[in-house]
């Protein structure tokens, strides 16, 4: 984490200046401005830049529109490497007093869940170093069961099974059961209650907000859920449903219908996850598929060193049995059967002549001392609305071993065997922003380095962007610097106007005048 670095805008700055600064001396012959004054009632600076603050909110506030929803900040653990942790994570406070649970970042579900007091078989310890919790409802002042009785059982807590079954609480709950793509699984029942998090507004100011949040309290769990080596305490499904915390957050004005990630691809990982969207330059977007409970893209092409593969573009159509998925919770990409083998023939056959091919356990591999940038070709996936992803090998290769100095390689895309789903995982998704753009249906991508800054959207109109590099839930390490220069001109003269009009009640001798944008008052 980069440290704390608060700057003082330079608006601020020169506000301040001219608050502190007697108006004798603005206007005194022959002088320069003077800063001579002692701080009111022997108030602190930061006190007085606090109050300065307060006073500008409540200046701007009858002429300013409607603040934008708030940026809110997560932080990014984990990693992609298959073969170390092989999944992202954040973490999220939930109930009064909080608590802190890592969840999983899983964009192919849509429930927030974490496990319950009460869990059958599920881990109490994790081979990734972090303290695992239970959520018990008994323990928060704010948490509230759904009952099958409630309206909201019945209306939108559609996703999963749901069920309804007398526990060990009084009344029936609203339950689910949920079944994920590698045969693990989840159920318990829904609880409503307080989640904490970061936000950042327009105004670059860093506020610990909450919010009231349906989610899932997981009493069993069955599969690679069960298993302590990167056992987590839940996952944070951020689909598009209406019970995904995007979604609620977003109609409760807190957020707004678009999130970002960038997830790092090196040993280290980590990255940057907003509840906004990430702005640069050269993203690009494609439409998201209508009517698909997932992220549905629709892939029309495949390139290997630029030569398209021998497929029918009907292969990638998206209905119930193909199509193509966005999925941070899948740790590789599967692609369609049917694509399979001419994609790997294909890279088979554009690979360097000092690169040797084997298969090792039913997968192709390759032996070489080169780089895999030198070794092996590009890949281009072409989708809908000329929306192109350059794909370097690493994005398709992972290693396996080490022979002396030369490097096993193999094909880190597996085979969907019996269907035409692609599934896009952290793999591909990593050392990329991706931007999924629910109020205009779409999501964007570009190539970016995840340990940089990112520039973040706090308006609908795209002319105010937060520098959200490096943020960080609980406040130990926050950057915010946003670029407000037509506030900063106006919040200037408001305040060059007030010191003209109490100058001219004092004394017929002045005279204010405007050079260029800036100002000086001569005699």
């Amino acid at each position: 984490m980069r440290p704390l670095a608060v700057k003082l805008p330079l608006c601020w700055a020169v506000t301040l200046l001219l608050i502190l600064t007697p108006l004798s001396a603005m206007v005194d012959s022959g002088t320069v401005l003077k800063l001579d004054r002692l701080l009111p009632g022997g108030m602190g600076l930061e006190a007085l830049r606090a109050r300065d603050r307060a006073r500008h909110a409540r200046l701007l506030l009858g002429s300013s529109p409607p603040a934008a929803a708030s940026v809110v900040d997560f932080p990014v653990e984990g990693s992609g490497d298959p073969y170390t942790i092989g999944l992202y994570f954040t973490r999220i406070k939930l109930g009064n007093p909080p608590k802190e649970f890592y969840v999983q970042i899983d964009t192919g579900s849509d429930i927030l869940w974490v496990t319950c007091e009460a869990c059958n078989g599920c881990p109490t310890r994790s081979g990734l170093n972090i303290p695992l919790e239970f959520f018990d409802p008994r323990e928060s002042s704010t948490a509230s069961l759904i009952g099958c009785s409630d309206v909201r059982c019945g209306s939108f807590l559609q996703i999963g099974e749901k069920k309804c079954a007398t526990s060990d609480f009084p009344s029936p709950l609203c339950g689910y059961n949920f079944q994920y793509g590698d045969g693990s699984g989840t159920s318990g029942y829904y609880v409503s209650d307080t989640v904490h998090f970061a936000t950042i507004d327009g105004n670059e100011q860093v506020t610990n907000s909450t919010a009231t949040v349906i989610f899932g309290c997981s009493n069993l769990q069955s599969g690679d859920l069960m298993k302590s080596d990167r056992a987590i305490d839940g996952i944070f499904g951020f689909g598009q449903q209406e019970l995904s915390v995007v979604s609620q957050l977003s109609s409760q004005g807190m957020a707004p219908k678009v999130f970002s990630h960038c997830l790092k691809g090196s040993d280290d990982g980590g990255g940057i996850l907003v509840l906004g969207e990430i702005m640069e330059p050269s993203i690009v977007y494609t439409p998201i598929v209508q009517l698909q409970p997932h992220y549905n893209i629709n892939l029309t092409s495949i390139a290997v060193n630029g030569q398209p593969l021998p497929l029918d573009s009907s292969l990638f159509l998206t209905s119930s049995t193909q199509g193509t998925i966005i999925d941070s919770g899948t740790t590789l990409a599967y692609l369609a059967e049917q694509a399979y083998d001419p994609f790997v023939n294909a890279v088979t056959a554009s690979v360097s002549s000092s690169v040797n091919t084997l298969v090792v356990k039913g997968n192709q591999c390759y032996v070489t001392s080169s780089s895999p940038e030198e070794a092996f070709p590009s890949v281009t996936l072409y989708f809908e609305g000329s929306a192109s992803m350059a794909l370097k090998p690493l994005d398709y290769l992972i290693q396996e071993g080490q022979i002396d100095n030369a490097r096993i390689w193999c094909i880190g895309w597996q085979k969907n065997t019996g269907t035409g789903v692609t599934i896009l995982g952290d793999l591909v998704l990593k050392d990329k922003i991706f931007v999924y753009d629910l109020l205009n249906q779409r999501i964007g991508w570009t190539d970016y380095d995840c340990s940089l800054a990112v520039n973040v959207s706090t308006s609908s109109t795209k002319t105010e962007f937060l520098d959200a590099g490096q943020l960080s839930l609980g406040g130990s390490s926050h950057r915010a610097h946003l670029k407000l220069l037509p506030t900063c001109i106006a919040v200037f003269l408001v305040h060059i106007l007030l010191y003209a009009k109490q100058y001219l009640e004092h004394t017929q001798m002045a005279k204010l005048t405007y050079i260029g944008g800036s100002h000086s008052i001569l005699h």
